[in-house]
């Protein structure tokens, strides 16, 4: 199965664009106490995720840990077999709203619909 990733719109949002975002939402907030914010809110959950708590958010999404076993993975220049370590990795999943927002928002396009 192959993971299709798509672009649509500008490209990713920065932290800084989300601070900037939020303060024109909010404008009586100074900028530094939004920055505040929204770095109080992130160290929250990278601790929260070191951890390894599970974080839910209502209607947008939950953030757990998974653990990846080791295995054998091939270097993408030689084709050499590279072995890989156990680890754990940072995992999302959205929520139903968020689901349903991108769906409505990020219509497929014809040749993606037919795979």
């Amino acid at each position: 199965m192959s993971r299709m990733h798509a672009q649509v719109g500008s490209g990713a949002m920065t932290k800084s664009e989300l601070i900037e975002k939020l303060h024109k939402q909010q404008p009586h907030l100074k900028t530094d106490d939004v920055e505040l914010a929204v770095k109080l809110v992130l160290d929250a959950m990278t601790a929260a995720l070191a951890n390894h708590e599970r974080i839910e958010v209502r209607g947008f999404g939950s953030f757990s840990i998974h653990y990846r076993a080791s295995r054998t993975g091939r270097n993408p220049r030689t084709g050499s077999a590279v072995e890989l370590p156990a680890k754990h990795v940072p995992h999302f999943r959205p929520g139903k709203e968020l689901r349903a927002m991108v769906t409505d928002v990020v219509p497929l396009e014809d040749s993606e619909a037919a795979e």
